[in-house]
């Protein structure tokens, strides 16, 4: 009876120290302070789809049209290295997904239709994009769980992406956050503890950033602050709420025959997130893939190898070119 109080009194004392912490968090720290506005870039567009703000960069003119689709916990930010030069090939356009970067945190109940966390709903909202922009046919670029939507949307819509690069995908693994997690995010205690893990692990110093390059000691300064800015958005938590309940598996593995469009894999030699050897055999087990393994690189070659990774993209590109109805870009 007494090791009873005494674990009663721990456990107590255990929830009054963590909802004392998301007090704090959530009334005085500088996070969930800042609006989209805020730290939009000069160039940022943002497009009601489906009644969700949905955050875009826009480059370039004419065919191909490159619709670049980021990972988990990034944005547009990832393809900063080699933005500039895929405008100058086509036209190039990067989101931001729901939940991340700058594009709108819906909560439950402010969406239409479909919610948008949900992965076919992301895939389709690709499309929506597209109808919005009046372009008829893209080249799907996506990496890691960005990877992963871009290869749903391609199943979804073979006569709309006619093209698929596939960096670093996910496509064996379960997306994150976890799906054990799911189960639990259905009680309102826990519910209520997801900002005070999220916002403690925002403060932490990009470990998982540091684990995705080959060399963390090259990881520039503002890439660092470019990851955690999104922290600071009003709703941030909220977003990962939602999309952390709306995760489920998928059975991609069982449809990539049915993938038929020309395929481009890049991957890193040295991927601790999707290990490269996933990458080696989705190449073997879609009908047309090409391979390239990028030396000396990481989970996400776009920003450490961006020359090698522009080069393997160019070349693919030219070999596989078909005509797109683009919009020239204003």
């Amino acid at each position: 009876m007494r090791w009873r109080g005494k674990t009663a009194i721990a456990g107590l004392a255990a929830v009054s120290a963590l909802a004392a912490a998301y007090a704090y968090l959530r009334y005085r720290s500088p996070f969930n302070r800042l609006l989209p506005d805020h730290l939009a870039r000069p160039d940022s567009q943002f497009l009601d789809i489906s009644g969700l703000s949905l955050h875009l960069r826009m480059a370039g003119r004419g065919d191909p049209v490159m619709l670049l689709v980021h990972g988990f916990a990034a944005s547009t930010f990832t393809w900063h290295a080699v933005f500039d030069r895929l405008s100058e090939i086509g036209t190039v356009i990067a989101i931001d997904r729901p939940g991340f970067g700058l594009t709108a945190r819906a909560a439950n109940d402010d969406w239409h239709g479909a919610n948008p966390f949900d992965h076919d709903a992301q895939a389709d909202l690709l499309v929506a994009l597209l109808d919005r922009l009046g372009i008829e046919h893209a080249m799907l670029i996506g990496h890691s769980a960005g990877g992963t939507v871009a290869t749903l949307a391609a199943l979804r819509h073979p006569r709309r992406f006619t093209r698929l690069v596939l960096i670093a995908p996910a496509i064996y693994l379960n997306l994150p956050p976890p799906l054990w997690l799911k189960h639990w995010l259905d009680y309102r205690p826990v519910q209520r503890l997801v900002p005070v893990v999220t916002h403690s692990l925002a403060r932490l110093d990009g470990p998982i950033l540091r684990r995705a390059w080959h060399d963390p000691g090259r990881i520039p300064p503002d890439t660092r602050a470019a990851y955690t800015e999104p922290f600071h958005l009003y709703g941030w938590d909220a977003g990962m709420l939602a999309l952390a309940r709306a995760n489920r598996p998928l059975d991609l593995p069982s449809h990539l025959s049915e993938l038929t469009q020309p395929i481009l894999i890049i991957t890193g030699d040295d991927d601790r997130i999707v290990p490269t050897a996933q990458s080696l055999r989705l190449a073997a087990e879609l009908p047309r893939a090409e391979l390239i393994v990028i030396p000396d690189c990481g989970h996400i070659p776009q920003e450490e190898q961006p020359v090698a990774f522009l080069e393997a993209l160019e070349r693919f590109v030219r070999r596989t070119a078909v005509k797109s109805a683009a919009p020239a870009n204003e």
